[in-house]
């Protein structure tokens, strides 16, 4: 993978954006339908697994770009949280 991870101990997450939303993927839900890459590629990459990983470059995409990408996530594998800890999506 010559793209950067975000955590590389924790590809999936959580990682914490620079707007100080929690996201992370479920790897136990994700089924590599890579929905997540066409709405947000600069934050998504699928690995060696066909799991979603958490890109350095997720900073680049704005919140609101990420969380469509969850929603768009046909098994709701992406968990996001603001930065008190509420969830965003799902609910």
């Amino acid at each position: 993978m010559d793209t950067k991870v975000k955590d590389s101990k924790n590809p999936s997450g959580p990682v914490t954006l620079k707007s100080g939303h929690k996201v992370w993927v479920d790897r136990n839900l994700c089924i590599g339908a890579a929905t997540c890459i066409a709405v947000a590629p600069k934050a998504y990459v699928l690995d060696e697994e066909a799991k979603a990983v958490i890109l350095e470059s997720a900073d680049e995409d704005t919140i609101e770009n990420i969380i469509e990408s969850a929603k768009a996530c046909p098994v709701a594998a992406i968990i996001i949280e603001d930065a008190q800890g509420n969830r965003v999506f799902p609910k």
